[in-house]
């Protein structure tokens, strides 16, 4: 919830952020109980002043920053779409060249020299150029003894390669022309790749975007100006201007001035919180409505954000070295083809036919590389996600589909993500009739653009309530608004609008504080006749997701930045037992590792700042698309809508797709499982050796099954309605 108010702030948290310490508030004065037993709980329900005359737009503009350092990974990922169409373009002439190629389709190739060196010229450029880097993976994969499928590509490209060129030569069988075999691998291979790195690409430009919350420009109080610089060439000591609207640009504390700062992109607090003499401001935040002088305290690498920014870019890093399932069936396959080659020459040259070892220990060897599994997962994830996509749901990391089905927990950020997260009209307490009451309060606000007036003036138009005109409407800090309505002195706001006409707040007023609304009074010639109650409302589809997931068996567990009160009101109303409130975003990482900790497999969704380190931390990170981008570059996972019920369409795809993921790695494994002892030949005895040409056929059949099964996918009804 983003927003200040005039009237007085009247329940709110204060959060400690990262690197600050805890801020000395000064309170209006209403403080509500706040809950035990929760660690991670802190209950401070002091008052808002708030201030809402004109005030700047929150949103800054960050094209100035430089995001360039990571560009390498687009880069690597346009390199290999590149590298694809080339080999492409050249693997025809190859296959089309190829003798073997001809006789299998049965065609006939042109009596002419040249063209017999076609196929070896090019697949000698397509295995050097086109192949480099699966020859370069394999090196790194023998360094690390770690056999996977870029060593399994390499043998089997290289075997081709040398085989071939024998073949050629007439040094070797000339069934061992495999050119056409070599060029199909490389091509496909890297169109199998191309497509898995582009699904896998988990960037890391959740640390721009964390960089992009800092402004571009400071003022630096110089004398009796100020001069502009660069928030790195600030240092401790140095004072600085923040103007309304602005950003803070590095860690601080207020030495003059009070504003509204909105921290709830660091902070996960949902409305803004007073911020005055002395109180500490952090990088990065926003102060809305009035200027600050604030005297530097931390920059660089010491300040919240940096701080936020590391946890980030440790859970990522951690999180990236998991092992990959196609590479663990391809280091299997390796070992399984290197033994079955040398069974194959050995057993061969033992029955006399030494000729027959070499060509039959060459063609396993070949025929081993299965393009199916080169292409079974990345097939799989490219469809479901692009399934997903039209279904509102954005899969950016591969392991965070394949861990998707088996989370047993799923941890919700409150604002934004089951709220909201901006204030409305809940309740209305009156003397006489609730509708006048609201319709008076929204005639007084109707001038006002603060969030909390707009609430009211929203509730009124949603209740299609006559909203009457007003007059000499004036705004007073820590106070509230008042305006002329039908002849009448019509005011607006919280504990300080009371306290200056002596008038006792209303009885209803200690209940709605204990479940952490925010609370108005309205009163009229400066008599209370109403009180109006404010809260993040819960959405609808909160209750709907919520109610599925518990139902599926999975924990559904809250995580605030709110007071104990404000999170027991919500989490009562959705059926949530656990929560965490008032946790500062550091805590939110640890938090979820608590729940790791407990065995528990964690899903967790968020759409801020504060959120982003335990994004990264958890098994699954969840964005919601209306967040910030660091929080969308942070998961693996990203809602495009604000729809909680997607999660469940997350749930939904990543089982769908595991199973088609099985069933294409058994389906490739399968193949080479059985192709590899017919190629051997196995059942020459009985007088059946597998010819290289059917083995060949097999393989790209295989392959065909496997793009097929991953197209069943698409039929796949991702809607949140519909589950």
């Amino acid at each position: 919830m983003t927003g200040h108010t005039e009237h007085g702030e009247v329940s709110s948290t204060e959060v400690e952020t990262a690197g600050a310490a805890a801020a000395g508030h000064e309170h209006d004065g209403m403080h509500a109980a706040g809950g035990d037993g929760d660690p991670h709980a802190r209950h401070d329900n002091s008052g808002h002043d708030h201030d809402h005359d004109d005030h700047s737009a929150h949103g800054e503009g960050h094209s100035g920053h430089d995001h360039s350092g990571h560009a390498g990974h687009g880069d690597h990922v346009a390199a290999f779409r590149r590298l694809f169409w080339i080999m492409l373009v050249v693997a025809v002439p190859v296959v089309l060249f190829s003798p073997m190629f001809a006789m299998i389709l049965g065609y006939r190739l042109p009596d002419a020299a040249w063209l017999t060196w076609v196929s070896p010229v090019l697949g000698t450029v397509m295995f050097v150029w086109g192949g480099r880097p699966f020859l370069t993976g394999a090196v790194s994969e023998l360094r690390a003894r770690k056999p996977g499928m870029m060593l399994l590509i390499a043998l089997a490209i290289t075997v081709a390669f040398v085989a071939s060129w024998g073949a050629t030569l007439g040094l070797l069988d000339h069934q061992l022309d495999f050119w056409w075999e070599l060029a199909l691998l490389i091509v496909i291979m890297l169109l199998g790749h191309w497509i898995e790195m582009r699904s896998l690409a988990q960037t890391t430009s959740a640390l721009d975007s964390l960089a992009a919350l800092l402004p571009d420009e400071a003022e630096k109080v110089d004398g009796e100006g100020t001069v502009t610089v660069s928030p790195a060439e600030l240092a401790v000591g140095d004072i600085v201007l923040v103007r309304p609207g602005g950003r803070v640009p590095a860690d601080g504390r207020v030495v003059s001035g009070s504003a509204h700062v909105d921290e709830s992109m660091i902070t996960g607090e949902s409305r803004p919180v007073r911020r005055s003499d002395g109180d500490p401001v952090v990088a990065g935040t926003v102060a809305t409505d009035s200027a600050l002088r604030v005297q530097v305290t931390a920059v660089g690498d010491d300040t919240a954000l940096a701080g936020i920014r590391r946890l980030v870019a440790d859970a990522q890093n951690s999180s990236s070295r998991a092992q990959r399932i196609a590479d663990r069936a391809a280091g299997w396959l390796f070992w399984f083809a290197l033994g079955s080659a040398a069974v194959t020459a050995v057993v061969w040259t033992a029955v006399g036919h030494p000729d027959d070892a070499v060509v039959r220990a060459i063609t396993v060897l070949v025929i081993a590389c299965p393009h199916a599994l080169g292409l079974a997962i990345p097939l799989v994830v490219s469809i479901a996600t692009e399934r997903a996509a039209r279904g509102g749901v954005l899969v950016k990391d591969r392991l965070a589909l394949e861990t998707m089905r088996t989370v047993d927990t799923v941890l919700f950020d409150k604002t934004g993500t089951l709220t909201k997260g901006e204030p409305t009209v809940t309740a209305v307490d009156a003397d006489g009739d609730d509708d006048r009451v609201l319709a008076l309060a929204a005639a007084a606000e109707a001038d006002s653009e603060h969030p909390l007036a707009r609430a009211i003036v929203a509730s009124a138009a949603t209740r299609s309530l006559p909203v009457p005109a007003a007059t000499d409407f004036t705004s007073s800090p820590a106070v509230g608004v008042a305006a002329t309505v039908d002849g009448h002195r019509v005011e607006v706001g919280g504990p300080g609008l009371l306290a200056s006409h002596g008038v006792p707040e209303r009885a209803i007023a200690d209940t709605w504080r204990a479940e952490g609304a925010i609370i108005l009074h309205v009163l009229v010639d400066g008599k209370a006749v109403g009180a109006l109650r404010l809260a993040d409302d819960v959405r609808e589809e909160s209750r709907q997701a919520v109610s599925a997931l518990q139902h599926l068996g999975i924990q559904v567990v809250m995580i605030t930045g709110d007071a104990e009160a404000v999170a027991a009101d919500v989490a009562a109303q959705l059926g949530i037992k656990r929560f965490y409130a008032g946790v500062r975003p550091e805590d939110k990482a640890a938090s979820v590792a608590e729940l790791q900790s407990e065995g528990r497999t964690v899903a967790m969704v968020g759409d801020g700042v504060n959120d982003a380190p335990a994004l990264a931390r958890a098994n699954v990170g969840i964005a919601i698309g209306a967040g910030t981008d660091v929080a969308i570059a942070s998961a693996g996972v990203i809602l495009a809508s604000d729809d909680p019920r997607s999660v469940l369409s997350v749930i939904r795809l990543s089982r769908a797709s595991y199973r088609k993921m099985k069933q294409n790695l058994w389906w490739a494994a399968g193949y080479n499982l059985l192709s590899v002892p017919l190629a051997a030949g196995v059942l020459a005895p009985i007088g059946f050796v597998l010819p290289m040409s059917v083995g060949a056929i097999l393989m790209s059949l295989s392959t065909i099954v496997v793009a097929l099964n991953a197209q069943l996918l698409r039929r796949l009804d991702l809607r949140p309605e519909t589950l």
